[in-house]
């Protein structure tokens, strides 16, 4: 194991995440609040603990880094950060736990909250949960380009680019897709901030909630989260960027930044995912016309609320504009089903993802056939080419995991609540990194405060592995990862 590679990698990572603390401190004296200093002192804390880990790890030589050294940093960035990023949460007189789990929701870009009050809270508060959230959504995009891929996680080496190599290489190709990616995520997060100005918003508002959009995060700087906004053309601001939030990254790259737009609609994914938040929205508008016929002033209003929910759960962003867990039964499970799809691979989503669904559905039926006719060939194709074995296997590997760990959650929760839809929902909303659940205590109108501290911390894990996409943490885990 080549551990200074990694170390190097954990130490420019704090020292970044230190400095990204500093926003916060300087608009906290511009409001003359003393939390300030918190900010201030752990941004300087974090900065120097990360120099001196990079000055002792760095050598004569670039360390050599290959998949043993990746699954290794790529499980240690979503435990160490948190650590950090937690610090000045605790300053701020909350617990470990609460800290913890504040900072793990911010950076999987989760959004669950254990926060209350926050219109009262100071601004440095609430853009640090932002900037959380903006830098999660940024590393979760990386590592599903740059890393998964070359690890083989979950099928995501259908993803794999053909300039790949796993000896030597690993870091200055993700620090190559960082720059690139990095362009197009700035370029949506200016855009979106502008156009939540346009519709009224403050700066403060705009900015923050541009960072948790794009992120497809969705810590909201107002109780109300977007029905603070909803008598304004924010949502469909937002109903746009959390599309955008859910679109494959690299797809976007070629049609933002080499003109190549036609890609977006020739790809399966981008095709099933328009495909399914058309459908939901559909149904979820039809729905509403029976459960609530006079719950908004016009058909519109309606039809953007049921878009603005179904995306915004769907993409795991988790805005919510309205009490949707009062539509009726039949909306609260189409919104539970939803919380496990996720949006496309290469994407600030998580969930299930869609071309893992396709090859999910078309596998099933591949298998149908081979039943009815046991000489015929049926491969599992996707965008149009045969999906090997090996693919195969790890998609199916990662739905396993996938359902696993949230039965397995949800049954540790049914210990801990009296009502099993909040178990369960809690369950899906963490595992899939959506943020509010379902029921009185931790749907759109709660939060997970009122959760017992062993709750919460089950809901955390369940947040890292369903980040980490299961496979990375299990491999890590083993005994044989260790021997080499």
């Amino acid at each position: 194991m080549e551990w200074r590679a990694v170390l190097l990698a954990l130490g420019i990572m704090t020292a970044l995440l230190g400095a990204a603390m500093v926003p916060s401190a300087v608009i906290d004296i511009v409001d003359g609040r003393p939390d300030w200093a918190i900010f201030a002192v752990n941004a300087f804390l974090a900065m120097l603990a990360g120099a001196i880990v990079y000055l002792l790890m760095r050598g004569p030589r670039p360390p050599r880094t290959g998949q043993r050294e990746a699954f290794l940093l790529t499980v240690m960035v979503w435990v160490v950060l948190p650590l950090v990023a937690a610090a000045p949460l605790i300053g701020s007189g909350m617990s470990f736990t609460d800290a913890m789990f504040e900072s793990i929701s911010g950076l999987t870009t989760t959004g669950a909250t254990v926060i209350t009050g926050l219109d009262d809270q100071p601004r440095g508060i609430l853009l640090w949960r932002a900037i959380l959230q903006w830098i999660g959504g940024i590393g979760i995009i990386v590592t599903a380009i740059a890393i998964l891929p070359t690890l083989k996680v979950g099928g995501m080496q259908l993803f794999q680019l053909e300039s790949s190599d796993q000896s030597g290489k690993f870091l200055p190709r993700v620090a190559d897709i960082a720059a690139q990616t990095g362009v197009v995520y700035l370029m949506l997060s200016g855009l979106c901030a502008l156009g939540y100005l346009a519709t009224g918003m403050t700066p403060f508002d705009a900015v923050a909630h541009a960072m948790t959009t794009v992120a497809a995060g969705g810590y909201s700087t107002h109780d109300a989260s977007f029905r603070f906004f909803a008598d304004t053309g924010a949502m469909w601001v937002a109903i746009v960027f959390m599309f955008a939030a859910g679109l494959p990254f690299s797809l976007l790259a070629l049609a933002l930044l080499r003109g190549a737009p036609v890609r977006l609609f020739t790809d399966s994914q981008p095709r099933l995912y328009l495909a399914l938040i058309a459908g939901f929205t559909l149904l979820v508008f039809m729905l509403l016309q029976r459960t609530e016929p006079n719950g908004f002033g016009t058909q519109l209003e309606a039809f953007t609320h049921s878009m603005f929910n179904v995306i915004s759960i769907m993409t795991g962003t988790g805005y919510a504009s309205a009490s949707y867990d009062e539509w009726g039964d039949t909306v609260v499970v189409l919104f539970l089903l939803l919380t496990f799809f996720g949006g496309c691979a290469g994407s600030a989503a998580c969930g299930i993802k869609m071309f893992r669904l396709e090859i999910s559905v078309k596998a099933i039926f591949a298998h149908a056939e081979r039943v009815v006719r046991p000489h015929q060939l049926a491969p599992v194709r996707y965008n149009g080419r045969i999906v090997d074995e090996d693919t195969l296997q790890s998609v199916m590997v990662f739905v396993w995991l996938y359902i696993a760990t949230f039965v397995v959650a949800a049954a540790l929760l049914g210990t801990q609540v009296d009502d099993p839809l909040t178990a369960i929902s809690a369950a899906a909303t963490s595992v899939s990194n959506v943020g509010p659940g379902l029921g009185a205590e931790i749907g759109p109108n709660g939060t997970f405060q009122t959760l017992t501290p062993f709750a919460k911390w089950v809901c955390a894990i369940a947040m890292l592995l369903g980040r980490l996409e299961f496979i990375a943490v299990f491999v890590v885990l083993s005994r044989r990862f260790w021997r080499g």
